[in-house]
């Protein structure tokens, strides 16, 4: 099994790896691409996501400044929004449902690295993926952790720093980042 796939797989890999290399500056271009694009030049900047993206659909609209690492390992359902300085480490997949609206300063970081430093210093890692379900908004600074879900009809406080899977329904703020209440009808 190669590199991007033990990547992919959650295994530990090694990510200087020619081809993982390659796969990352492709990424990067495209997102120089995309940063250096006029924001009234929608539909050249659909293109360039379509193109760095996994998987999304027409109405995707992302402000620059954003980054990733991969891209392929991006889906974004209906309606997503993601505002300015975002940033997405895409080691493993990271899966956006419909209507999902990210505030500016965000980030969602997939990438895991050994706690041993002598193991550390091999830069051998690993990846657990993110997913987030159906109409989420997430407020500016936010991060979320590798191996998260983030149900459906959330909404998450900015500021928040996500490390544990939040359920459907409910609005969750915090360091760690915690259910403040349910989301009533």
């Amino acid at each position: 099994m190669g590199e991007k796939e033990k990547m992919i797989n959650g295994e530990m890999y090694f990510p200087f790896e020619e081809n993982l290399v390659q796969d990352r500056y492709r990424a990067k271009d495209l997102c120089f691409e995309l940063n250096n694009t006029a924001p009234s030049q929608l539909e050249k900047r659909k293109e360039i996501i379509k193109k760095l993206f996994g998987k999304c659909e027409d109405d995707v609209l992302i402000e620059s400044n954003f980054f990733c690492d991969y891209g392929f390992n991006i889906s974004a359902g209906k309606c997503f929004y993601m505002n300015h300085n975002c940033v997405i480490l895409d080691c493993a997949p990271v899966k956006f449902g419909d209507n999902v609206l990210i505030g500016p300063n965000c980030g969602f970081y997939t990438a895991k690295h050994p706690i041993d430093a002598e193991e550390r210093s091999t830069f051998i890692e690993s990846a657990k993926p993110i997913t987030v379900g159906n109409d989420v908004w997430f407020g500016g600074n936010v991060t979320v952790l590798p191996g998260v879900t983030i149900g459906s009809n959330v909404v998450i406080g900015a500021g928040s720093v996500v490390t544990k899977n939040i359920p459907s329904n409910v609005i969750a703020v915090g360091n760690p980042c915690k259910v403040l209440r349910t989301i009533e009808d």
